[in-house]
């Protein structure tokens, strides 16, 4: 297949050109006036985008163990440009997540259509209460690498990012395990000092979740783990951009304080996108709410428990409202997960050699075609 656009992003810029594909992949870019099988236009044609934080969505979250549910969940998740993710876990009992990570190696093993599941990211059950967010806090204990090891084990080792409170893993003993046997360790629901986090990435973390969200704030005189994301450049730091979770005045901080290289956008979705303003769903045990602003938020304590956020509206968020450049606010949701993952040979940038994850946008926004590994979803 050829398609072409006088907007194809390479490497930072917008250029005309023809893209071929074959099979899986992208074979060669040839000048705009070569052959074509379809034409779009002036429309902007950008790399699939990667959401290495999301739950679940139409219904459906890693946690329920459902194969039907996931397989749908990566079909439907192609509509808004997403080509690749993780499937994410939250804070339950071992039985719930030992069946929820076989669930996914299942699903992964056996086939299924759409975005491609790049693994799972467990989010707990190690974190602080303090700082626990939405996460159920009768199921949070403390960090275990012999526990660890039987998740990784159910799972054929598909777990590739997991979210821990460093304060609480003693002598770094799961942060230095994980990060050693291929595991990313991204701190996060965390009352961590600046100092203790500085120790965690000195023993391997390499990464924090959902900043300024479910973590020690900054001030002037103590930094706290959001803090660290700012002070740090050079540390993978994942950010939700619904405008919801951070201002855009803070996403605009932020997206200013890191490397153009690390920024992550992730949605942090839950079971309940896809739905409208005002349906309920049970979120690790616990009852919540999607509000009229797409936020979804604990119906009980009222605080904030995940987004129905789609990637491509997060775009638009940071590009329109953050006043974040186009090229940067892409490589956060394309590039830089890739390359975190380290997957960065094969996905996250226009070229050959790597897969065929495409998306046209339109000035909206809002994707009007979507290539996954080759196979055009609409």
């Amino acid at each position: 297949m050829r398609i072409r656009s006088t907007r194809i992003f390479i490497c930072g810029t917008f250029i005309p050109a023809v893209i071929e594909t074959e099979n899986s992949k992208i074979t060669q870019t040839h000048p705009y006036d070569s052959a074509y099988d379809a034409d779009f236009g002036d429309l902007r044609i950008v790399p699939g985008f990667i959401d290495v934080h999301c739950h679940g969505a139409y219904g459906f979250d890693t946690n329920y163990a459902d194969p039907a549910g996931l397989r749908k969940w990566t079909e439907g998740i192609v509509h808004e440009g997403v080509t690749a993710l993780l499937a994410t876990t939250l804070t339950q009992s071992k039985d719930v997540l030992l069946k929820a990570v076989r669930n996914v190696r299942d699903v992964m093993d056996e086939g299924y259509s759409g975005a491609e599941i790049l693994g799972i990211h467990f989010e707990g059950p190690y974190l602080d209460l303090k700082y626990k967010g939405a996460q159920p806090p009768e199921a949070i204990v403390p960090p275990s690498v012999e526990e660890f090891r039987e998740y990784q084990d159910a799972c054929d080792g598909r777990i590739r990012i997991i979210t821990l409170a460093p304060e609480h893993d003693p002598d770094f003993a799961l942060t230095r395990y994980a990060s050693t046997h291929g595991t990313i360790v991204s701190m996060g629901h965390s009352n961590t000092t600046f100092e203790t986090a500085l120790l965690a990435v000195a023993n391997g973390a390499s990464s924090i979740t959902h900043t300024y969200n479910a973590m020690s704030p900054f001030s002037h005189r103590e930094q706290g783990l959001a803090g660290t994301a700012l002070r740090l450049s050079d540390l993978y730091s994942e950010i939700i951009c619904d405008c919801n979770h951070s201002t855009a005045e803070a996403l605009h901080i932020f997206f200013q304080s890191k490397s153009r290289n690390k920024a992550v956008m992730i949605s942090d979705a839950l079971m309940c996108k896809g739905y409208e303003p005002g349906s309920r769903f049970l979120f690790g045990g616990h009852e919540i709410e999607i509000y009229p602003d797409g936020s979804a938020h604990l119906v009980e304590e009222k605080n904030l428990a995940g987004s129905t956020l789609r990637i491509n509206e997060g775009l638009r968020n940071l590009v329109e409202k953050a006043l974040v450049p186009f090229d940067i606010a892409l490589n956060s949701c394309t590039i830089n997960p890739a390359a975190m993952l380290g997957v960065d040979d094969r996905k996250g940038k226009i070229c050959a050699g790597y897969d065929a994850d495409i998306v046209v946008l339109d000035d909206a926004y809002e994707p009007v075609c979507v290539l996954a590994r080759g196979i055009r979803q609409f």
